[in-house]
């Protein structure tokens, strides 16, 4: 088998949703499977998947077991050359991953490959290619300078080596990742790519950022941007410098610091519910369960100018690939007034976000 696809999924039932659809027309041509493992979710998320996706093979945890356990249970079982570590919350285009295996066929010394992520709106993520946070990387980071976190001696829309890459979506070989063991378990949740990217590093391997190929991360649906999630971020990094570096009573101090001062003064980043006064579905047919659930009239196949206001289009993915959508999304990033929204094939809900750190929202139909 060529490819495993690993999901760990946590309470975003609809999202994951989402994503399967756009792997599942992701590996149409190849010898695939998904590994999709359910961390105690209380949403469904299971019982969609054993009714919408039989063939995707389903591990239900009694608990969650975070970020690194939870994937290291699904490549265990994963019979796959290569092996994809995707979040739930992402949309792959129909080429991601025939593309990203001919790229790496074609380097000696592969290791990790990250690809081009965008959020919600299709501004480009900086996360998807980054360096490794040495201390003073990091100190600037925790007081708000990170542009030396990220490996900005690439453009977004070049292709080169980088040293750390973002755990929404690793493309390795399985046999590297069993070679230096996989996910560290020590992190429960963030930290856990960082430390994985830089012992693939450590251990002779090449990390790239592939721009060839671009994917959506909601982003704030699976990991949500507040106090707790600073907390945790902070307290990742101590488990990493101890582990990799010599200990640095300056770093200590700074990274103690850092989680006092953001725990106690950070303020929780809110998404303002926005008044749609119009909607643009991107389609070659109405949808009329939607129009009466919206209560407005949904004009169709219209075009994206940049004069709407307070607008919302939404891409039909029966009507359009996921990778037209996602190319239509970036393109039209600077565009003001818009908002997105995807109706996945054969869904009867649409989804989207606003920005890269809110939930997202879900608007479910008949």
């Amino acid at each position: 088998m060529k490819l495993s696809v690993v999901i760990l999924n946590y309470n975003v039932r609809y999202f994951l949703e989402l994503c399967l659809k756009s792997v599942q027309a992701a590996i149409t041509t190849i010898d695939a499977e998904i590994i999709v493992i359910d961390n105690n979710s209380n949403d469904e998320s299971c019982q969609m998947v054993k009714q919408l996706f039989p063939d995707v093979i389903l591990i239900e945890n009694k608990e969650n077991f975070g970020f690194s356990k939870g994937n290291n249970q699904g490549v265990k079982i994963a019979k796959g050359e290569y092996i994809c570590i995707l979040n739930p919350d992402t949309v792959v285009a129909e080429d991601t991953f025939t593309s990203i295996i001919s790229f790496s066929q074609e380097k000696e010394n592969i290791g990790i490959v990250g690809c081009k992520l965008i959020d919600g709106t299709g501004n480009f993520l900086p996360e998807s290619k980054r360096n490794v946070p040495t201390v003073k990387v990091a100190s600037n980071k925790i007081f708000g300078n990170s542009k030396k976190y990220y490996a900005n001696h690439l453009d977004q829309n070049e292709t080169g080596k980088v040293d750390i890459l973002v755990g929404a979506f690793m493309f390795i070989k399985h046999s590297v990742y069993s070679q230096v063991n996989g996910f560290d378990e020590d992190y429960f949740m963030y930290g856990e790519d960082i430390d994985l990217s830089y012992r693939v590093l450590n251990a002779g391997y090449d990390n790239y950022y592939f721009a060839d190929t671009t994917i959506i991360h909601y982003k704030g649906e699976s990991t949500l941007k507040n106090k707790n999630y600073a907390k945790d971020f902070y307290n990742a990094m101590q488990i990493f410098y101890k582990k990799h570096f010599k200990k640095n009573v300056l770093f200590d101090i700074f990274v103690w610091l850092g989680i006092k001062l953001a725990y106690t003064f950070r303020n929780e980043q809110k998404s303002i519910p926005k008044e749609i006064n119009s909607y643009y579905l991107i389609s070659d047919r109405s949808n009329k369960a939607l129009e009466k659930k919206l209560d407005k009239t949904i004009m169709l196949n219209s075009k994206m100018e940049s004069d709407y206001n307070n607008a919302e289009i939404i891409f039909d993915a029966n009507a359009s690939s996921y990778k037209e959508i996602i190319n239509r999304l970036s393109n039209n990033k600077s565009k003001t007034g818009l908002t997105f929204k995807i109706l996945p094939n054969n869904s009867n809900f649409i989804i989207g976000s606003n920005n890269s750190f809110s939930q997202g929202e879900v608007i479910v139909f008949e």
